[in-house]
């Protein structure tokens, strides 16, 4: 299954040949390429699969979707 999760961008720079930006995920920040997206900018809102953005979301079709992962049972902490 594969599985996209949505995350606010909180910066962005260029990298070499590669736009990278630090995305949030509740209290989670990570690293994502950003170059299939080229018009998400800080305070975005994107939909990250396996380290690279791969759409532009609205913030409540971001909020809404993170609901739902929860309510699956999907962001839980394995660690838990």
């Amino acid at each position: 299954m594969c599985l996209a999760i949505p995350g606010k961008i909180l910066d962005a720079e260029q990298i070499g040949d590669n736009r990278v930006g630090r995305i949030q995920f509740g209290g989670i920040t990570r690293q994502a390429y950003l170059d299939w997206v080229p018009e998400a900018q800080p305070g975005d809102f994107v939909m990250v699969h396996v380290g690279f953005a791969i759409s532009r979301v609205d913030e409540a079709e971001a909020k809404r979707t993170y609901e739902i992962l929860e309510q699956m049972g999907l962001l839980e902490d394995p660690g838990e």
